[in-house]
């Protein structure tokens, strides 16, 4: 495993923000295997059970809030790292309504202070991992590119679409390209995902998470957005895109130092009743109603990215399909419920040999 993404990340100090949560945590694992000298910088993990605490990693995880700068500064300068994937965030829609200082003060000013201690440190590469959110969502049926307007109709969404305006006026201000290896040594891109599933997420009003917990305690899932239309993946996919993303920065190509979208085909894009009937093949005990609340808050029905930019210049493609999306999924929390199992070791195998047989360029 260590010669993927050409074993860029073999050796490499490696600092993930957002390491105990769920795409966090299997960014960890993935570059643990890989050899890379992995710094996690927290708070404590935000749900029992939780990811990070299942999969025992031999990294160093230093539990801390990016709204800290004096910390930050600490363990930059402590550490050292060559890189940073930047995945902190108050990640909830429903709980953006609820507490939208707190979602501003981690999604804007938290990514403000984590670029402050990458400059301080002049750190080489930074991967900055915002959201399909942050487009200002106008329900068209065809994907939103990079180039496209940031916003957001939620606190969390604008929270989002915040950052990454800030990370373009770091990359004019600060990491512009023109002045690289003259005023500065640091590159920087940003990345946005649409709706990511897989094993081992428990966090609050997830759609996956809310059917494995109900199905766990023998009950019916309640869905209250039936209609509402996502692109979903398997969390690998995004990250395999982050990942090639961080190799071409640390390669110092600074054509890459740029907006990247990494989302499914279109035939990953289905409504959230026809995600309940898929699951259902998986593990029969699943059973749904829908209970749609007129009064209920604003979450967007249909959000789809055009990933065009990283197929043609990155050779970047997903490697699962929907159904295989799925299975492994419910698979993966079947086999935690059923038999206190842990299958990401097996996931990640599967996932890079369906990758290395797709002949994608990070896998060979």
């Amino acid at each position: 495993m260590q010669n993927l993404f050409s074993g860029i990340y073999k050796d490499k100090t490696v600092l993930v923000t957002g390491h105990t949560g769920f795409k966090g945590s299997w960014l960890c694992y993935w570059l643990e295997q890989m050899g890379a000298k992995v710094i996690g910088y927290s708070l404590d993990a935000p749900t029992t059970p939780n990811h990070i605490s299942l999969l025992n990693l031999n990294i160093t995880s230093i539990i801390a809030d990016i709204r800290d700068l004096d910390k930050l500064n600490e363990v930059f300068e402590e550490y050292k790292p060559d890189i940073v994937f930047h995945l902190a965030a108050q990640p909830l829609v429903r709980l953006s309504y609820e507490n939208p200082i707190e979602t501003y003060e981690t999604n804007v000013i938290g990514t403000l202070k984590v670029f402050e201690a990458c400059r301080k440190a002049n750190v080489k590469a930074i991967v900055n991992i915002t959201s399909d959110k942050a487009y200002e969502n106008k329900e068209w049926v065809w994907g939103y590119r990079e180039n496209d307007p940031m916003g957001g109709y939620d606190p969390y969404s604008s929270s989002k679409g915040c950052a990454d305006i800030l990370a373009n006026s770091y990359r004019d201000s600060y990491f512009n390209i023109k002045d690289y290896k003259k005023k500065h040594n640091t590159l920087l891109a940003s990345c946005r995902a649409g709706n990511v599933i897989g094993g081992g997420d428990w966090a609050k009003d997830r759609l996956i998470t809310d059917i494995m917990l109900s199905v766990s305690q023998n009950k019916k899932v309640s869905i209250r957005n039936p209609y509402a239309t996502r692109p979903w993946q398997h969390v690998l996919e995004p990250l395999s895109g982050y990942l090639n993303i961080g190799q071409k920065l640390l390669e110092e190509k600074v054509e890459f130092a740029s907006a990247w979208n990494f989302g499914p085909s279109d035939e990953g894009s289905i409504t959230v009743e026809q995600v309940v009937k898929n699951v259902k093949k998986y593990w029969d005990k699943i059973d749904y109603e829908i209970n749609q609340d007129p009064n209920a808050l604003h979450e967007a029905n249909l959000l789809k990215l055009d990933c065009s930019k990283a197929h043609i210049l990155l050779k970047w493609n997903d490697v699962w399909d929907s159904d295989t999306t799925f299975e492994k999924t419910v698979k993966w929390y079947k086999s935690f419920y059923e038999e206190e199992k842990n299958l990401t070791k097996e996931d990640l195998e599967a996932y890079i040999k369906a990758a290395k047989t797709k002949k994608l360029k990070w896998a060979i």
